[in-house]
């Protein structure tokens, strides 16, 4: 646990070396904003990001392995900080204040430390495992828990954008699940996972994701008392999808997008 507290406190000091360049940037008039091959875009500021947490853990954890979005890397055995620097890259451009700084340590393949820092929003939130989840904002910080909600008829869902279940999953699956909850809306990207973790929603569900896009959702989500896994119910960050709920939901909204799969 001593190791575990101090791995934090590391990922917490990254979170704030990232917020001074995003907070600097957000906005800016001069932004520089290319198009990657992939065709998603990529900020200076991304860069900027990811090219300072790796200074810092070069100096405070060198013999750790470095996995980010703009750098490249792979997770392997051992300790492996994954980052992705700015999730939400399109709202950040557009001057939208929903976007966050992601930094999770895996350990032999399993995330153990996760923070997930929203500065525009003024909210951070973090675990390790054994400790709790917790968040910040402007009352202060707190413990936070998964809703009591177990039943999909009484569910709040949300997915990033409908159009990805067309293209690596199937829009029926997704909608048959619309269907099946209360209300549901796209809040998308890092802050609908926080949201399921700290109780406001019930489910969230992503038909494609790369493992920097939810790294530390694994152990926030589950030290708020949630779950975690792919679609297939595996509990991992690197299957290429996700889904994250308050546990009670997680067998019933798999069964749906199972059933539905095209």
């Amino acid at each position: 646990m001593s190791d575990l507290r101090a791995d934090l406190s590391l990922a917490l000091r990254l979170a704030d070396e990232a917020d001074a360049i995003t907070t600097a940037r957000f906005r800016a008039r001069d932004l520089v904003v290319e198009r990657k091959p992939d065709r998603t875009p990529v900020t200076d500021a991304d860069v900027a990001v990811e090219d300072a947490i790796r200074a810092v853990l070069a100096v405070d954890a060198p013999g750790d392995q470095v996995a980010g979005e703009e750098r490249g890397g792979a997770v392997g055995a051992g300790r492996a900080w994954v980052v992705d620097p700015i999730d939400g890259t399109k709202n950040f451009l557009r001057g939208v204040p929903v976007w966050a700084t992601l930094i999770a340590l895996v350990v032999d393949g399993t995330p153990v430390v996760g923070v997930v820092s929203a500065p525009a929003l003024g909210r951070r939130w973090w675990a390790s495992t054994g400790s709790g989840a917790f968040t910040s904002d402007a009352s202060g910080t707190r413990r936070i828990a998964v809703s009591g909600v177990s039943d999909l008829a009484d569910a709040y869902l949300s997915t990033t954008h409908l159009g990805t279940w067309t293209q690596y999953h199937s829009r029926e699956a997704y909608l048959a699940l619309v269907d099946a909850c209360w209300e549901n809306r796209a809040f998308g990207d890092f802050w609908q996972h926080c949201l399921v973790a700290e109780g406001a929603i019930d489910v969230a569900a992503e038909p494609i994701v790369n493992p920097w896009d939810v790294a530390p959702f694994q152990v926030l989500v589950r030290e708020a008392g949630g779950r975690f896994s792919d679609l297939t119910g595996a509990e991992r960050f690197d299957g290429g999808n996700v889904l994250s709920t308050n546990g009670h939901l997680h067998r019933s909204a798999l069964a749906i997008l199972a059933t539905r799969e095209s």
